[in-house]
């Protein structure tokens, strides 16, 4: 397989029409999709699916598809997108994570996100990233906090107006030591 980028026990590629199981998965989970308003629908997949391919084609980067490289089993997704609905913080390149519940808790995501980073610069020519989640999702912001970003604020998200216990979201900061 080639892959994108490689961490210790992760290889980051885009993804194919045979990953289309586990992308459904991922978005349709409910334990994965606690901190969004909704699993997606079957026909938001589809569109969701054609963004990621749609951005890897346009900037080099997406929410990868997530190989454990020591069996080639395909675990989720970790990557950058592009974000410009109307915050503070945007527009801006977020980073973030979905994994296969099945994948929790063995720091694959933390692993996983810290490598996009530390090559966000290098491979894409970022030099700062955002990460954004539900106020409630303490995982996600203690993955945040494990791979360095820094607490920027809370704001309402505006695409989350109509669900009053998702809305509160929080936004983390890395930015590249590099001068350049």
């Amino acid at each position: 397989m080639e892959y994108v980028l490689k961490s210790k026990r992760l290889g980051f590629r885009p993804w194919t029409q045979d990953d289309l199981p586990l992308f459904r998965l991922l978005n349709q989970d409910a334990r994965v999709m606690a901190h969004f308003p909704n699993p997606l629908p079957e026909e938001h997949v589809q569109i969701f699916f054609q963004r990621l391919a749609d951005s890897y084609r346009e900037n080099g980067y997406c929410y990868f598809a997530v190989d454990l490289l020591e069996s080639g089993e395909a675990i989720g997704m970790i990557g950058l997108m592009d974000q410009n609905y109307d915050s503070d913080f945007t527009p801006s390149v977020d980073i973030g994570w979905r994994i296969s519940p099945d994948h929790w808790r063995k720091g694959y995501a933390s692993e996983g996100a810290a490598a996009i980073l530390e090559n966000a610069q290098k491979f894409w020519g970022l030099k700062e990233v955002y990460a954004f989640a539900t106020e409630k999702n303490l995982g996600s912001i203690k993955v945040m906090e494990q791979i360095g970003m820094e607490f920027k604020g809370s704001f309402d998200h505006p695409k989350l107006e109509d669900f009053p216990d998702l809305k509160r979201c929080v936004a983390y900061l890395w930015k590249s030591n590099s001068g350049n």
